[in-house]
């Protein structure tokens, strides 16, 4: 990959070249494909609006973040500024470069969402945004463009499998015993990082930075792709219990009016806070994977079933589903 990177260096040094003025801008635009935005967003949609669609974008999302996590294990590829000190780091990644997490998932989540709506309109800004998501990554000197090219790829056949087979697949599940479910879930989620390990201790067991790669190389990538296979892991077995568990007890509706809504989030979303600081009081600092792991499985865990019991034993919301199994309509704010 040396010559490619190298012929791409100087196309990612140009785009750069574009001016300071658009590094807000694109800092902003590439949130949209961020896990800090998925974090905060997935739970407005599944507690706040409609439950459903909330689930089914949690499991493909977290589906592709694992499969993207693999592959970046399997790749080892540099990022623009780990491989040339020319290109600015006006972003910091600790994760291999290809294929890219952001464009994958941009087009999972904004194809998925796209795919819903069907309409001619939420296609193209669908398709804009995904652009201008890739170009941010470029443009903030994370990505060269053929990492772009996997994550797109990759992005493209994983949205087409889940738009073909998502309706079998959950009347599937739905189908085993809760049992297997739970075994399932268990295997599934362990699948990211078991990958991960065997790929680092096979393919590229023993690897050191090559010589070629002069720009600041984080510490030990390697380790920092434990790191999120670990909270991947955690965060997938989460969500499958807990939408399980909570479609068994009679799955709940994201109904209510706008004062209802606000509450569930700003209810749920402090219960998410504060797992988050009661975990980093009990793991020490070098217990990075174990803290990742506990973390994501309790957060998806009270998001996707302690926080819905909780409202209908607060009666903030009712057990009825949203007119629909399916996604495809999302009722407004009353």
């Amino acid at each position: 990959m040396d010559a490619i990177w190298g012929a791409e260096t100087g196309a990612v040094e140009w785009v750069q070249g574009w001016g300071s003025w658009l590094e807000p801008i694109m800092l902003a635009v590439t949130m949209l494909g961020s896990k800090t935005l998925l974090i905060a967003a997935l739970p407005l949609v599944f507690w706040s609006v409609h439950a459903s669609l909330g689930a089914r974008l949690t499991v493909v999302l977290l589906g592709s973040a694992t499969v993207n996590g693999v592959l970046k294990t399997v790749g080892h590829g540099a990022r623009p500024y780990w491989y040339d000190p020319g290109v600015r780091p006006l972003a910091t990644e600790s994760s291999f470069g290809i294929p890219s997490g952001h464009a994958q998932t941009a087009v999972t989540l904004w194809g998925y969402l796209a795919a819903i709506a069907a309409r001619p309109r939420v296609w193209a800004a669908a398709l804009v945004l995904i652009a201008l998501i890739c170009l941010s990554r470029v443009y903030l000197g994370v990505h060269f463009f053929t990492d772009l090219l996997g994550g797109l790829a990759v992005g493209a056949l994983l949205l087409w499998l889940v738009l073909r087979y998502e309706r079998r697949a959950v009347a599937w599940w739905r189908s085993r015993t809760l049992v297997v479910q739970m075994a399932l879930a268990v295997g599934l989620s362990a699948a990211g990082p078991l990958l991960v390990a065997l790929v680092q201790a096979t393919v590229w067991s023993g690897w050191t930075v090559p010589e070629a790669w002069t720009g600041p190389v984080p510490p030990d990538p390697d380790t920092g792709a434990l790191a999120d296979a670990a909270s991947l892991s955690g965060a997938l077995l989460g969500a499958l219990v807990g939408f399980t568990l909570l479609d068994r007890r009679g799955w709940y509706s994201a109904d209510g009016s706008l004062i209802t809504r606000a509450a569930r989030y700003i209810t749920g979303i402090t219960g998410v806070v504060l797992i988050f600081v009661v975990v980093n009081l009990v793991f020490p600092a070098s217990a990075t994977a174990a803290a990742e792991y506990t973390t994501f499985l309790a957060v998806t865990l009270w998001a996707s079933f302690g926080a819905p019991e909780l409202f209908v034993r607060m009666r903030m919301a009712d057990r009825e589903r949203e007119g629909s199994d399916e996604p495809a309509t999302v009722a407004p704010p009353r």
